[in-house]
């Protein structure tokens, strides 16, 4: 999937957009560019792309409404840019489906480094799907081949570094994973993300399940998570 695929690089500042092209470009992706999020969710429909890099502060519609208008329909992978490093925002844009963060100003090397850590994740993915098993743990159904997953009879729609998190665990109900088993399970490697980062993506795993009534993943305090309490 890496070579060749299309990027959507989302930018007020139109020397980033270029720089980021640019970077990507010599990467072996092909980009599209967009200067605002409204123009961004036009290119989202019009060129499908395999991951966007996504400017957190624009005017008329900002990066997190952005993020939150694609994650209605879609779980396409999102690399926030930033200029403000706080960890809140950080946090709050992992949490809201972002898959990375990436602060201004930035190196263009780190930034493509991110994005094939990613794509590396969607080609994993893909290369198991397609000899996986559906697997059940209770109430709880993953689907790998057709990226679905199911608490009894209602869907759950997640990104796919959740979509990763959930797999490993479901894989191996009660065994209580750390960290690291986590990074290296959901991601392949991780290079260039933190502890912090899988917590965030728990937190937001768990919320779309208790919007829905269900707490499939439990914390071991000073150790890590585990799938359990999968009965509805």
């Amino acid at each position: 999937m890496a070579t060749g695929a299309v990027i959507l690089v989302v930018d007020d500042d139109a020397d980033i957009r270029a720089v980021v092209s640019f970077a990507l470009g010599r990467a072996g992706y092909r980009t599209v560019e967009a200067p605002n999020g409204r123009a961004a969710l036009e290119m989202v429909a019009q060129h499908r792309p395999a991951l966007i890099v996504l400017d957190v502060l624009m005017p008329e519609m900002d990066g997190l409404e952005v993020c939150r208008s694609l994650r209605r329909a879609c779980q396409t992978p999102i690399i926030f840019l930033s200029s403000r490093d706080d960890e809140i925002d950080r946090v709050l844009g992992l949490e809201m489906g972002g898959d990375d963060y990436v602060t201004k100003p930035f190196s263009p090397r780190e930034l493509v480094a991110r994005v094939r850590a990613v794509m590396r994740r969607l080609d994993v993915r893909e290369a198991v799907d397609a000899g996986e098993a559906v697997i059940e743990v209770g109430s709880l159904r993953l689907d790998p081949q057709r990226f679905e997953v199911w608490w009894g009879q209602q869907g759950v729609a997640l990104t796919v570094t959740e979509f990763g998190l959930l797999r490993t665990m479901m894989r191996r109900p009660g065994k209580v994973f750390t960290r690291d088993e986590l990074l290296t399970g959901a991601y392949g490697d991780h290079t260039v993300v933190s502890d912090r980062t899988i917590d965030s993506h728990i937190t937001r795993l768990r919320r779309k399940f208790e919007a829905i009534g269900a707490s499939p993943i439990e914390t071991v305090h000073g150790l890590g998570y585990r799938c359990g309490g999968c009965v509805g």
